[in-house]
């Protein structure tokens, strides 16, 4: 958050003498929307949901917080063509959580307990570590305040207060919160910044310690995929000119990223030494494998063979031993600084040839991940071309078309059939349907309408819209999707933190006794020179240069073995990361089903055939070209039922549609496009039946008459349930569907497939937020295909991408892709 965004918070308001309601506008405007009270919670000792750290607190209580939504017959799925198979409901993060009811909660040990929105009070904020720390040690200070703690459990990262009703009251708590909140976001930031130059995750690990021994920095991550540094600091130690001014002593140079994009706004890769690395690694490979046929070929004298080597160790070494130099430099000497002093120390002991090709493949190793993450990286940023660069805007009665930047929040935008949404709003005029598969993953275009809220990247299908932009360019969901990957990546899990603390220990001991070895030795009436050889000799053994060079070989052959199998596995880590995992996360559409609709029922009223229910439907059908009607005409097509003349088609937004069949007047739609018939009993009964098992229920009615219910749904690949069955019997404790769909549709293929949790509707932030949560009783990996569930699959420990149907962020960001959509290789996997 910039230091602008700080001084705009609220002042702090003195709310000891005065009262108000919780959730009323005068709290809204403080940051006390979300006042998260129950009756009859216990919520002391023996209390037990996840407060993301351990307090002393056993809590575990249901929130019960079901936000899916039970649309009955009424419900207007639409079918100008929205046959309610993706429900109608706004996705959008415009659009507030539910209200809760406020109170108070009563514990065990007599105190209560209050929940605020983590967002309201420390905007941004999404764990335990830096800011949050303060504002809980601020808080705990406080008389009455016995504990505070960050909750997860609910579906959304609370600030959850306890407290002595005997000793302080609930509105000076509020009070304290308030005045807390603003003390701790005025003095503590979180900046972002791009990080150019980093050649390999050994450099992000060396700037990440940097940074944290500057005075003031609470936090630092810096995530080498992302080329990303996330600090947190006190504004009266360090300013952001000291922490690039830090940052540019190690050689890097920061620049503030542009919201929604991924990349440096100057340039990919960051400057000449990226580019230069795998130009020196082959250089090196080149060098060693002329001096190996001069030794063993030419039989050349000795002396050519070792200049070649030597060439090859400085060409090999130059980036690590740069990284190394800087490690060493900063007191933060990793097992890579290692790996290079034993590649060094190798050749002081003569053996020239074995220390350059230990460099070499070092080298090589970090320019194949420094490629590869550069190829994620433009991959990822191209996104942000989903979104128009330019905005038709009203202005003084006519249409100019400006950069999106330069819109503002209010204008009236015109966007036309056929063209992408360039910024997130309102519509205020027209009727058009929207393909946003880029946002919630859902395949079939919805219904929108006046009132209903638009995202930008997504896609008018049918019609023109007048559009009120309620963000700017940078807030939009689709630039959220992009910044969320940069964030997940970022953030480092427990496991990932403990490594680096063992790491820290191992290093500084392993090169303290290396030192230490030829003073004894030496003490003890050696020469020094054999005495300092003895501590090289002692480094290269204790380094990992073995594991360096034995490791790849077996993960290059299980590596192998997979690719042969139809799994692309994009390093050694993830494939060891996959043996851990304990829960599964997997998308819905495209993943555990096929991702286009199709026709699964028929049910026929009474004297009416299959042939004719569906040849009404299907003939009408053919003067629409949305994916439902497709699917209606492809089941006509494998039943080989023959089509009739039709004519006059007219589309009702969000209803149905109505033309002529063979000279006789046709509709088909979903319940609201007959409100004004009474409708037989048995097509309310198959309706009811369709709409329970998540399907979309399509009536037909030919001169009047009710023909019957068609059935149209995405259906499941026909390996899923079994590779559910396997994944159980491999240990898989926790299967998880995480979908942008509505609840009834996610429950019903969660129900057939065999999983038994199922959480919708989920915007791309909402998986990241289950992920995370998931991820906190062990390994979890994710399953997903589409844009929107890029920042899942970084959030979580392993991230899958189904290789066929795939969009180009799921698959550069995934660290598993399953070639041809071939969900049975999971398990295999």
């Amino acid at each position: 958050m910039n230091d602008e965004d700080r001084s705009s918070a609220p002042p702090p308001l003195d709310l000891s003498r005065s009262t108000f309601v919780l959730g009323s506008p005068t709290a809204r405007k403080h940051g006390f929307v979300r006042v998260v009270p129950k009756a009859g919670h216990v919520h002391g000792p023996g209390c037990g949901h996840d407060h993301g750290h351990d307090h002393g607190h056993d809590h575990g209580h249901d929130h019960g917080h079901d936000h899916g939504h039970d649309h009955g017959h009424g419900h207007d799925h639409g079918h100008d063509h929205e046959h309610g198979g993706a429900c109608d409901h706004d996705h959008g993060a415009s659009t507030p959580k539910r209200p809760r009811a406020p109170g108070t909660r009563p514990a065990e040990d007599g105190s209560s307990a209050v929940q605020l929105a983590l967002e309201d009070a420390l905007p941004g904020e999404s764990d335990e570590r830096g800011i949050f720390a303060k504002l809980e040690r601020a808080l705990e200070a406080h008389r009455g305040v016995s504990d505070v703690h960050l909750r997860t459990d609910g579906g959304l990262r609370e600030l959850c207060i306890h407290y002595a009703p005997a000793v302080v009251s609930l509105t000076e708590v509020l009070a304290v919160a308030e005045r807390a909140g603003a003390e701790v976001r005025t003095r503590y930031l979180r900046r972002t910044w791009f990080v150019r130059g980093m050649e390999s995750a050994q450099c992000a690990a060396v700037l990440e310690h940097a940074m944290r021994r500057l005075p003031g920095v609470l936090t630092a991550d810096v995530a080498y995929g992302a080329e990303r540094l996330v600090v947190e600091f006190d504004r009266t130690q360090v300013k952001p000119a000291g922490i690039e001014q830090r940052a540019e002593l190690l050689g890097y140079t920061l620049e503030v990223p542009e919201k929604g994009h991924v990349c440096s706004m100057h340039a990919h890769g960051g400057g000449l030494a990226p580019q230069l690395q795998m130009p020196f690694a082959w250089g090196a490979g080149g060098l060693l494998a002329v001096g190996f046929a001069a030794e063993s070929l030419a039989h050349a004298p000795p002396i050519v063979a070792t200049t070649f080597y030597v060439l090859a160790l400085l060409l090999g070494g130059a980036f690590p031993l740069r990284a190394a130099v800087n490690s060493i430099r900063e007191r933060s000497p990793d097992v890579e600084t290692l790996t290079v002093l034993a590649g060094l120390g190798a050749a002081l002991l003569g053996a020239f040839f074995e220390g350059a090709f230990l460099l070499f493949l070092f080298s090589l190793g970090h320019a194949l991940e420094h490629r590869a993450m550069d190829h994620a990286r433009r991959s990822l940023d191209a996104l942000g071309r989903l979104r128009p660069t330019l905005a038709r805007v009203r202005r003084a009665g006519a249409v100019v078309q400006i950069a999106v930047e330069r819109v503002q929040r209010g204008d009236r935008i015109v966007v036309r059939a056929g063209d992408r949404v360039p910024l997130d709003g309102l519509i205020r005029e027209g009727q058009a349907h929207l393909d946003q598969a880029t946002i919630t993953g859902e395949s079939v275009p919805v219904a929108r309408g006046p009132g209903d809220a638009v995202f930008a990247g997504t896609l008018c299908t049918d019609a023109s819209l007048d559009i009120e932009v309620t963000r700017l360019s940078r807030e939009s969901v689709l630039a959220k999707i992009v910044d969320m990957v940069a964030q997940a990546e970022a953030h480092k899990s427990a496991t990932q933190r403990l490594a680096i603390r063992i790491e820290k220990r191992f290093v500084p001991v392993v090169l303290g006794i290396a030192v230490l070895v030829p003073v004894v030795l030496v003490a003890t009436g050696m020469p020094w020179v054999p005495a300092i050889l003895r501590g090289v000799a002692l480094l290269v053994a204790a380094s990992p240069c073995a594991l360096a060079i034995a490791t790849p070989s077996a993960v290059l052959s299980a590596v192998s073995a997979a690719a042969r199998g139809g799994v692309v596995i994009k390093g050694g880590a993830y494939l060891e990361a996959l043996g851990k995992v304990k829960s599964i996360a997997f998308d819905k559409t495209g993943t555990l089903t096929v991702g286009a609709p199709s026709l699964v029922a028929l049910s026929p009223a009474e004297g009416v055939s299959e042939a004719s229910l569906l040849g009404a439907a299907a003939s009408l059908e053919s003067l629409s070209g949305h994916p439902l009607a497709r699917a209606v005409l492809e089941g006509a097509r494998a039943r080989s039922v023959a089509l009739e003349a039709a004519t006059g088609g007219e589309a009702i937004h969000g209803k149905g549609i109505r033309g002529t069949v063979g000279g006789e007047a046709v509709a088909v739609g979903n319940l609201a496009l007959f409100a004004d018939a009474t409708v037989p009993a048995f097509i309310l009964e198959a309706t009811a039946r369709l709409e329970e098992a998540g399907r979309t229920a399509m009536i037909v009615q030919r001169r009047g008459t009710f023909l019957g219910v068609l059935g149209v749904a995405d259906t499941m690949r026909g390996t899923s349930k079994a590779t559910l069955e396997r994944l159980r019997a491999l240990g898989i404790e926790r299967t998880v569907m995480l979908s942008g769909d509505n609840l009834r549709v996610a429950r019903a293929v969660a129900a057939e497939v065999g999983i038994t949790e199922a959480r919708a509707p989920l915007l791309p932030e909402g998986k990241v937020d289950a992920i995370r949560e998931l991820a906190k009783e062990g390994g979890v990996a994710m399953v997903g295909d589409g844009v929107n569930d890029a920042p899942a699959l970084a959030a979580a420990s392993v991230g899958i991408a189904m290789g066929g149907a795939g969009s180009d962020a799921a698959l550069e960001t995934a660290d598993i892709v399953l070639r041809g959509d071939a969900l049975d290789r999971l398990p295999f996997a």
